[in-house]
């Protein structure tokens, strides 16, 4: 798994931090990487069209091949989406949320 954002590498290392992750993360400050995904889209912030990322989780097998996309990511239940998309067997966000 890794993370890419805009954001540089001391903010991302800051993240890192705050977060206690154990993951790469990549710098894509130059929104490449997010173009060549369609993930840096036109927005609405408070009224106004702005360009920005779309929170978006890419399942992407060793062979390169992308096998699911998750668009709009909300944090809440996503692991479990993901864990779920990984192994058929993981429990999903909606099934616990109903235990």
């Amino acid at each position: 798994m890794i993370g890419i954002s805009a954001d540089n590498p001391k903010a991302q290392a800051k993240f890192r931090e705050k977060f206690d992750l154990n993951m790469p993360l990549l710098s894509d400050t130059e929104k490449k990487v997010a173009q060549a995904y369609g993930v840096y889209k036109e927005k609405t912030m408070y009224g106004k069209k702005v360009m920005g990322l779309e929170r978006t989780t890419f399942v992407i097998g060793k062979d390169g091949v992308v096998r699911k996309i998750f668009p709009k990511v909300t944090v809440e239940g996503h692991t479990e989406d993901v864990l779920r998309a990984l192994d058929p067997h993981a429990p999903s966000s909606q099934s616990q949320a109903s235990e």
